[in-house]
């Protein structure tokens, strides 16, 4: 019994918070992802963050560098989700094709803008070369918000925040804008069983009759001695939550729990 088998979703209205939870869609941008020459890190790590803040990732995306497909997908989300985040591709090489796949997606053009030129005349103390200056090249109307010390400021346009591929770049970015996302988090707990999950599962769909909005997880754990499955429980309301962990220790025998947390 895998989680997706088991995961159901919270109607936040049934615990006291407000129907509507912003969602997010995440676009990783670049061949290097997809030959495997290089390993994405940015989407587990926005996963987390967003959750952690409330809002609800229900897609990743990974593409090459095309802008018509960048604009497609950009446009599909962007219409579908509250918040998109892109990662990847806007350097100053030729396949950096995100802000021409930006623009494209809201049929906007791109124009040089006079304030990161400067940011970048400053940061370096001489003129930006014209590679350089591909890099101050946004899609029109586009807001720049200030990402910390960093001389390049995040770029959005409408709902797409545009951020780079370098990991540690993203973080420092996303760190310095992250409370603009902020929802109601999740809250959890881990219960970890020293028992199998076929032994469980009657526990667990019991569990889910009993707690209708509970998002339960179910993780067999193989080659690990001290436990057999990690059970994962979510909700946005600590009481709700908590009921249902009471709910469940009962019905597993006192013997079957390694540790709770």
């Amino acid at each position: 019994m895998h989680a997706g088998r088991i995961t159901l979703w919270a109607a936040p209205q049934a615990i006291g918070y407000p129907a509507f939870m912003p969602t997010a869609g995440i676009l990783i941008i670049g061949n290097e992802i997809l030959s495997g020459k290089v390993t994405d890190t940015n989407s587990p790590y926005l996963c987390r963050e967003l959750r952690e803040l409330g809002v609800d990732v229900e897609r990743i995306l990974t593409i090459p560098d095309e802008i018509d497909l960048i604009s497609a997908e950009v446009r599909s989300m962007s219409d579908a989700y509250d918040h998109v985040f892109t990662s990847g591709g806007i350097g100053p090489t030729h396949d950096d094709l995100t802000m021409d796949g930006v623009a494209a997606a809201f049929g906007l053009r791109l124009e040089q803008n006079a304030s990161i030129a400067g940011r970048m005349e400053r940061a370096q103390g001489k003129a930006p070369n014209e590679s350089q200056l591909k890099m101050a090249m946004v899609p029109e109307q586009a807001r720049l918000i200030d990402a910390g010390d960093l001389w390049f400021p995040v770029v959005v346009v409408q709902n797409v925040h545009v951020f780079p591929g370098i990991p540690e770049l993203l973080r420092k970015k996303f760190e310095s804008i992250r409370d603009m996302f902020r929802g109601v988090p999740f809250l959890l707990k881990r219960v970890y069983v020293k028992r199998r999950e076929s032994d469980i599962a009657h526990s667990l769909n019991e569990l889910l009759q009993t707690h209708p909005q509970l998002l339960l997880g179910s993780y067999p754990k193989i080659g690990e001695e001290a436990f057999h499955v990690l059970l994962t429980l979510e909700s946005r309301d600590a009481g709700y939550l908590q009921k249902a962990l009471d709910d469940l220790l009962s019905k597993l025998p006192e013997d079957a729990i390694y540790k709770v947390e």
